[in-house]
């Protein structure tokens, strides 16, 4: 699967490439998720709730790459570095998780992400999309054409987070 992207030259934007994740990328996927967390998540989610979000997932490499054996993993890399990635539960047409390091938000890695996944999607079959979305994603993407199927509350680690499920009808696009 070919996933590079990057912006013009001229733009003096940082170079993106898109690629499946390996296991080297399992410690740089730890950090964007406890920083996008901690940081990216912090106008949305109380302290409390942020560290309890954070405390599901070690910072360790290793349970990062088990991940990676569970769902595909499409990862955004600057300079080899791991800037946001997607976890993508093919068999389920279900968008795991979706991160991206805070600095570098809203600048389209995360819906180039998204793209990707959505036509790795429509390859498999599926005609739509699912995904449980953080109060912040899910604000993004019901702007980009995602459909409200409801809210609920996960507890983690004793604190109770709200998020919203949504789903997306996929068609194809051309690339």
């Amino acid at each position: 699967m070919t996933m590079n992207d990057a912006p013009s030259p001229r733009s003096g934007s940082p170079r993106i490439l898109y690629r499946q994740a390996k296991a080297r990328d399992g410690a740089d996927q730890a950090e964007v998720f406890h920083h996008a967390v901690m940081q990216g998540a912090a106008a949305h989610y109380s302290v409390e709730q942020r560290a309890a979000w954070a405390a599901t997932m070690p910072r360790e490499a290793s349970a990062w790459v088990a991940r990676q054996a569970l769902y595909t993993t499409l990862m955004a890399t600057c300079d080899g570095r791991c800037v946001g990635f997607l976890e993508l539960d093919i068999p389920k047409g279900y968008i795991h998780t979706l991160y991206v390091w805070p600095s570098l938000s809203r600048r389209g890695i995360g819906s180039t992400l998204l793209v990707h996944a959505e036509r790795m999607l429509l390859e498999h079959g599926w005609g739509h999309a699912t995904i449980d979305a953080s109060r912040m994603l899910a604000e993004s993407l019901l702007r980009r054409g995602w459909r409200d199927l409801g809210t609920e509350w996960v507890t983690r680690n004793g604190v109770r987070l709200e998020r919203q499920r949504l789903e997306k009808r996929l068609s194809a696009i051309e690339t």
